[in-house]
């Protein structure tokens, strides 16, 4: 165990603890009723993203990545910039006891995958000084993270609780949407990036 992953395993039962005490209200969103989202063909946009690449904005942007929000720290984002390679979209909750047991993982696979791969954190049900604190805490901060307080992106993409993943292949199509264990997540990052 690296020495990183060890400093890390204290608290993160302590965290795991605590979320199962109140597991009761984990796992679900303020509307259980949410609109699917659509995956089909690539659609290009006319408008690209501020933080795009020029590779990026020669990329047609698929219907799955047509859309904008905002990152914890404030600013602006549109998920063109993301179109091109794989991408991971992975919904969470600052108080959730699964997200927190996945940070590690996929800030691993940041790591390891950063260059073929993209990760955008979807952050919901809960506050912008929560969401910040769980990011901090995990060291997470290399990673994009989207702040969706009234679920607007968790309801596009047909999530109703967390922890999800949405998987979009080069293309844009969603390969997955669900629920990964660790081993699930690591050899669907595998076909993605393969």
């Amino acid at each position: 165990m690296t020495r990183r992953r060890a400093s890390r395993v204290p608290r993160l039962v302590s965290i795991m603890l605590a979320a199962a005490i109140a597991a009761t209200g984990c796992g679900t969103t303020p509307d259980a009723s949410p609109a699917p989202a659509t995956s089909s063909g690539p659609v290009t946009s006319s408008v690209p993203a501020a933080t795009a690449t020029a590779k990026a904005e020669a990329v047609a942007v698929p219907k799955s990545l047509s859309f904008t929000g905002t990152t914890l720290a404030g600013e602006k984002f549109d998920a063109a910039s993301l179109a091109g390679k794989p991408a991971i979209l992975w919904f969470w909750a600052p108080w959730c006891a699964t997200c927190a047991s996945e940070a590690q993982s996929l800030g691993d696979i940041h790591s390891e995958y950063g260059d073929e791969l993209a990760i955008l954190g979807i952050a919901g049900m809960g506050g912008t000084a929560e969401m910040k604190e769980f990011v901090a805490d995990f060291e997470l901060e290399s990673i994009t993270h989207l702040n969706d307080p009234g679920g607007k992106l968790w309801k596009r993409f047909g999530i109703a609780q967390q922890s999800w993943y949405v998987m979009v292949d080069r293309t844009g199509k969603i390969v997955h949407r669900g629920y990964l264990d660790d081993l699930q997540l690591t050899g669907k990052v595998r076909e993605l990036t393969a």
